[in-house]
């Protein structure tokens, strides 16, 4: 079992009702084990992040990033985070919002290859 904090289960509950347009076309195809048949969680809190996709049996976190992972603030702030999933012994995939929108297929055969 992995530490989660708390304090963010309400944070998390709110990012899941307000997803972005590419995290809920790409939830569409994740949702109700249809990859595989793994069940697959949205924005699952590990330690003290939120991840926007996560499935546990593949040890596998799946982020979809806007803009702001692409500043140089965020590029650091998404280092010591992967760093610290990868740490867990979880792989991270990233997308960002414009290629899960433009190209969901590859980015579905991508998450496809990456599960046992």
């Amino acid at each position: 079992m992995l530490f989660y904090n708390t304090k963010l289960k309400e944070y998390s509950q709110r990012l899941r009702r307000n997803m972005t347009d590419a995290e809920k076309l790409l939830w569409s195809k994740l949702r109700r084990k249809q990859l595989k048949g793994l069940q697959i969680y949205r924005q699952r809190i590990i330690g003290d992040y939120i991840v926007d996709f996560y499935c546990p049996k593949a040890n596998l976190i799946i982020e979809v990033d806007g803009g702001q992972h692409y500043t140089d603030e965020g590029i650091a702030k998404d280092k010591i985070r992967d760093d610290y999933i990868k740490g867990k012994g979880i792989k991270v995939l990233r997308f960002s919002d414009r290629e899960v929108l433009k190209n969901i297929g590859g980015v579905i055969e991508k998450i496809y290859d990456n599960l046992p």
